[in-house]
């Protein structure tokens, strides 16, 4: 096996999170065992699927494919598989039923998968509201975000997998009497443990813009009990946004009008980040392409190697249906919808880091371009990938009750693609998050280890440095305290393009480039406007509503420092930090 090229950081979130432990706690595997662990588990479904000879040669191109860091699944395959645990799942939704059997039902369920590392979403919309009447004790209900507070006080206490803290989506619609409780619910800092997203309609949208009331319909009977609003609403949300980044919306028409199998139920809820919308007792697996990594050399700048990056998409898409196949999920329940489905995402992280060694900058047209080109292919890779397995192992099972029976082949996987974060495992590979631009040139990122910082200084840096014939030393030093090219002299206007940061990104750059990847994407796109402290609240308003007319299923804004819980912060802090930056390679060719 090859050297893993793993930086320091990623080498210390291994061991912190992944790397197995004996019983002393001590680590006990190293990297390169993690990646033959892995792929050796996954390959167990060639096994299961095909025979011995297909096994041992998926195990080797799995092998070839994670040590490359081409291509990383979720943290829980990397956690768990070839481990007794077996849950291999991210992305997990379940449901809660206006009853308090169902309520506490809910809260052991998200124990139970919290605790195997998934991540947990629910819709609160089906609770009554605060007030209402309960018939069988004669008291009076107290609404939805109450016993939200009981979900994140029982969270609070659960690690995912005994390595990190659990993360969970809540969700209400924007039609429920308490949506307004639910709106304010983090203002004074509570439900530390849930991200917010209120389910948007297109019909609250339509009033919002017309300035209409809109009703507010009681979750038990349908009936409406009073009308609020629409405009008024909408501020609310908007102004919550602006002072802590939640809630985010959800646009659940847009949502539900991609839902392969309605016959199944609705989209209610997502997980902890958005991307994958789920059926009550539904989880996905996710993994990342790294598109760092899918650029051929050149000079000044690279091309888009598409021939491995089709390879690549047609491999992960056999890994990701091999993990579903061998997957140990924590409920009889969840394992019965899931392999039902068998829904995979496979997203990618590292655009930005592509589009530096392309020579294109974020903020620019040709950015939205290659994003609208490089989804398309990677969606028209996994389909045909996802085919040829539905030709070779037969389609998912409810293949015959979905939308998808209506026109096209048979695939192995209700869907196929998604958009994550990618925040941990960003780490791992060395890529920049997701399909978001660089955050910063160097930056701290807090609550990582346990409360222990990571600083980070993108190695990009110094190869656009020597590139245009900069010294990168001077230019170094000055990034370190700001993050940013901000207070650099001297730079060509070339090079402030090519590295531009997401704070200095306009919010309709970020909306479009969130937009191409949305059209070719199957689920959802896990994406965060990032906006400078003195961003207004009209800024937060009117990405709201451009994010709605542009078709999206979702957006989230975050404006800088107003959060206490904020992770990343720009600049790498003091003088004394020391960034080794002796390691030798070609401008733009360094693998980041």
């Amino acid at each position: 096996m090859p050297d893993l090229a793993l930086t320091a950081n990623a080498r210390r979130v291994l061991e912190a999170r992944y790397l197995r432990r004996d019983r002393e706690r001590k680590v006990c595997e190293t990297p390169e065992a993690l990646f033959e662990r892995v792929a050796r588990a996954v390959a167990q479904a060639e096994l299961l699927l095909g025979n011995a000879r297909q096994a041992a040669r998926w195990e080797n191109e799995f092998l070839a494919l994670l040590t490359s860091l081409e291509f990383l699944p979720n943290s829980p395959t990397l956690m768990n598989a070839g481990t007794a645990l077996g849950q291999l799942s991210a992305c997990f939704v379940l449901p809660v039923a206006d009853s308090m059997e169902s309520i506490f039902e809910a809260v052991k369920q998200m124990a139970l998968v919290q605790r195997t590392g998934g991540g947990t979403g629910f819709s609160f919309s089906n609770l009554r509201p605060a007030g209402d009447l309960v018939a069988s004790t004669g008291g009076a209900a107290s609404g939805p975000v109450s016993f939200m507070r009981i979900f994140d006080c029982a969270t609070e206490y659960i690690k995912q997998g005994g390595r990190r803290r659990g993360a969970n989506m809540g969700i209400l619609r924007v039609d429920h009497p308490d949506i307004f409780e639910f709106i304010r619910a983090k203002a004074d800092g509570g439900l530390r443990n849930f991200n917010l997203s209120v389910a948007v309609t297109d019909a609250f949208m339509s009033a919002m813009e017309k300035d209409d009331r809109y009703p507010l319909h009681h979750p038990g009977t349908g009936q409406t009990v009073s009308l609020a609003s629409a405009r008024a609403t909408f501020e609310a949300i908007v102004a919550a946004a602006w002072q802590t980044g939640d809630p985010g919306v959800i646009f659940v028409d847009a949502v539900n009008r991609d839902n392969p199998t309605p016959d199944l139920g609705r989209l209610e809820a997502t997980n902890p980040c958005g991307e994958l919308p789920l059926l009550p007792h539904e989880a996905c697996t996710l993994g990342s392409i790294n598109l760092a990594h899918m650029v051929t050399p050149g000079k000044p700048y690279g091309t888009v190697d598409w021939a491995r990056l089709g390879r690549i998409t047609r491999v992960a898409v056999r890994f990701l249906d091999d993990v579903v196949e061998i997957n140990r999920h924590p409920l009889p329940e969840i394992e019965r919808v899931s392999r039902g489905n068998r829904k995979i995402g496979l997203g990618v992280m590292g655009f930005a880091d592509m589009l530096v060694r392309l020579g294109i900058s974020y903020a620019s047209e040709a950015a939205i371009q290659t994003a609208d080109a490089v989804m398309a292919f990677i969606g028209r890779e996994a389909r045909q990938a996802s085919e040829e397995l539905a030709a070779e192992r037969g389609p998912f099972p409810n293949w015959c009750a979905s939308v998808l029976a209506r026109s096209g082949a048979p695939v192995r996987n209700a869907t196929r693609t998604a958009i994550a974060p990618t925040g941990t495992i960003g780490i791992l590979a060395g890529s920049s998050a997701g399909i978001e631009p660089l955050f910063a040139l160097a930056y701290r990122r807090r609550h990582s280890l346990g409360g222990e910082e990571l600083r980070e200084i993108n190695p990009i840096l110094r190869a656009v440095a020597l590139e245009h014939g900069l010294d990168p030393e001077r230019v170094l030093a000055e990034v370190i305290e700001t993050g940013t090219l901000e207070r650099v002299s001297g730079l060509p206007a070339e090079v402030r393009s090519l590295l531009v940061t997401a704070l200095e990104i306009p919010p309709e750059q970020h909306l479009r480039i969130q937009a191409a990847f949305q059209h070719h994407v199957d689920n959802a796109v896990s994406k965060t406007v990032n906006l400078p402290r003195d961003a207004s609240v009209e800024t937060v308003a009117g990405i709201y509503r451009r994010a709605w007319h542009l078709g999206l299923k979702g957006v989230t804004v975050y404006r800088y420092a107003s959060n206490a819980a904020q992770v990343l912060e720009l600049g790498a802090g003091d003088e004394a930090f020391h960034y080794d930056h002796t390691a030798k390679c070609d401008p733009l060719e360094c693998r980041i």
